[in-house]
């Protein structure tokens, strides 16, 4: 047993040479994938803004709540919750026996039993302006106030052993869905505590997996939470594999050649790497490859855009093209979306004649937003009624971009060249390039918008008045007094088919006025090899791994 042991290990703690003999793989299911579209910083919940730490954090820990693939709330360690008719109070009833990871934090190197002073605790870290989480937010301008304008120090509280209750300020319907981010999720004091900043290396949570190696840059390595308190539908605890390990491959083309060999069991961040790699011009995997691997293609919570800048105070020409609308929305018309799926991006992605709020949001599938197809003589018509006889008499327009998505904005370049509008291109780092935006000093720039929580609040909020940039997530200054009212109105009703109605308008008066003009929505593709099964996937690309297993 014990040389069994020293075997598994053993080969759990190679690194990226994956060389563990076919008897140690046969003997235990051990998931290998990379992790090359971002960069792994923290393993501590409290930290996982970026896609890497997310992925790591949601194996490692759990919330209230969680969603599941159709991106509805279900129970996680809240087995109930009720809110109240004004919809400013939440209790969650929380399930008895869940116990965090053993460890040596607690009294004889066992699992403590989670409970609702755990989550006021947790929560309570989130806000507190010394640990400076990026998560502070999901509270900071929700939950209740005392006198004074500050958060109260009872909007988290502990009925009792399991029952805990949060309070608003006002309604906020998305707030479920806010929980179930990993910001939400519950951590022990005692491991804070004993850690302090060093628990982004020594995480402790209830979640499926327990942490085990982090070779920063190199691999990570999660074992099976033996004691994890979830079972199947079959009644089988989870999860069913053994052990996690994960590479960070930066190199695409590398990390494709890695999977194509077997030494990898499945690909993320497939959006973010070179379609040409796999893919046939129309979309579909290339033949090579279509026996060999599974190929998954989804919806996703993410909006590419381009924006304008609509605040006169950054501009030196008060009269400035952009500020007319009609101007705007001849540049919408006057792009092909379609050959831009089609040619540049392999067939990835829904083309952008929508609103901002992508469709993979069951309601706006449903409920289309009317924006704007390819109708060149109709972007010329709408340049002669803005004051331009020939669309070469627009002054020449500069769109800023990043180095990344400089293809696109040639695309766009000879789009509007086609038309007879003069364009050029600025292209910067992204760090740049945010800061320009972020400044005012970018009329027009490409930008986008992966949903942080699926609700359509999240994408119309990049367009109420009080969100402008640096601050806020309103880059194009739009200010609208119409749609700050609505807005201030949706994000209070309680019914849900009241609500998507509302957002449905605000939607098409963000369309009508155009401060953006929406390119596409983007999907997820995976890459599996055919003896994974289990891995599903949903519209926030959450990756879990408690109910994937491997039948080789």
């Amino acid at each position: 047993m014990i040389e069994t042991l020293k075997g598994f290990l053993g080969c759990l703690l190679l690194l990226v040479a994956f060389s563990c003999s076919q008897e140690e793989k046969s003997k235990h299911k051990i998931l290998r994938y990379n992790q090359g579209d971002e960069s792994l910083t923290s393993l501590d919940p409290a930290f996982s803004r970026s896609k890497a730490n997310i992925r790591a954090a949601t194996q490692l820990f759990n919330g209230l709540v969680e969603l599941d693939n159709d991106l509805k709330v279900i129970p996680s360690i809240a087995e109930s919750w009720n809110i109240s008719d004004d919809g400013k109070t939440y209790s969650f009833n929380l399930k008895h026996g869940v116990k965090f990871h053993q460890n040596e934090v607690f009294a004889n190197d066992t699992g403590r039993e989670v409970t609702a002073e755990d989550f006021v605790y947790s929560f309570k870290r989130i806000i507190d302006s010394t640990i400076a989480s990026p998560g502070a937010w999901i509270f900071n301008d929700k939950v209740l106030r005392n006198s004074n304008g500050k958060i109260s120090d009872t909007c988290f509280k502990a009925k009792d052993r399991y029952v805990l209750n949060i309070y608003l300020e006002r309604p906020f319907p998305a707030f479920l869905e806010i929980l179930a981010m990993p910001y939400g999720f519950v951590v022990p004091e005692e491991a804070i505590k004993k850690y302090g900043k060093d628990f982004r290396v020594h995480p402790i949570g209830t979640g499926p997996f327990v942490f085990k190696h982090w070779d920063e840059g190199s691999t990570l390595i999660f074992h099976r939470n033996n004691d994890y308190w979830k079972l199947d539908e079959k009644g089988q605890q989870l999860p069913y594999l053994d052990a996690v390990q994960v590479s960070f491959i930066n190199d695409k083309t590398l990390a494709f050649l890695t999977f194509s060999q077997g030494k990898l069991d499945f690909l993320v961040g497939i959006e973010d790497n070179s379609p040409e790699l796999f893919l046939e011009q129309d979309g579909n995997l290339k033949e090579e490859f279509k026996n060999r691997f599974k190929y998954n293609k989804s919806p996703y919570l993410y909006t590419e855009y381009l924006g304008f800048q609509l605040d006169s105070s950054f501009s030196k020409n008060k009269e400035h093209p952009f500020h007319n609308k009609k101007v705007r929305q001849a540049l919408n018309y006057g792009i092909n979306r379609e050959e831009l799926i089609a040619y540049l991006r392999y067939n990835l992605g829904i083309i952008g004649e929508n609103g901002i709020v992508p469709l993979a949001l069951p309601y706006f599938a449903q409920h289309r937003t009317k924006g704007y197809n390819y109708d060149p003589q109709k972007s010329l018509r709408l340049l002669k009624e803005a004051g331009f006889e020939h669309a070469g008499d627009l002054p020449e327009i500069k769109l800023y971009t990043s180095s990344p998505y400089k293809y696109i904005a040639e695309f766009l370049q000879k789009q509007w060249s086609d038309l007879g509008v003069k364009v050029s291109l600025e292209v910067n780092q992204a760090s740049t390039h945010r800061e320009m935006i972020d400044k005012g000093i970018a009329p027009f720039f490409r930008a986008s918008w992966l949903g942080d929580y699926p609700d359509a609040e999240n994408y119309l909020s990049l367009f109420y008045s009080k969100n402008f940039t640096p601050a806020g997530p309103n880059k194009c200054h739009y200010k609208n007094a119409a749609f700050d009212a609505l807005y201030e109105t949706a994000i209070k009703e309680t019914d849900y088919e009241k609500r998507n109605e509302m957002y449905s308008r605000l939607d098409q008066m963000i369309m009508d006025d155009s401060p953006v003009i929406v390119l596409f929505y983007d999907e997820i593709i995976r890459l599996t090899q055919p003896y994974v099964k289990g891995l599903q996937v949903n519209a926030m690309n959450t990756i879990s791994l408690e109910k994937v297993d491997i039948g080789k």
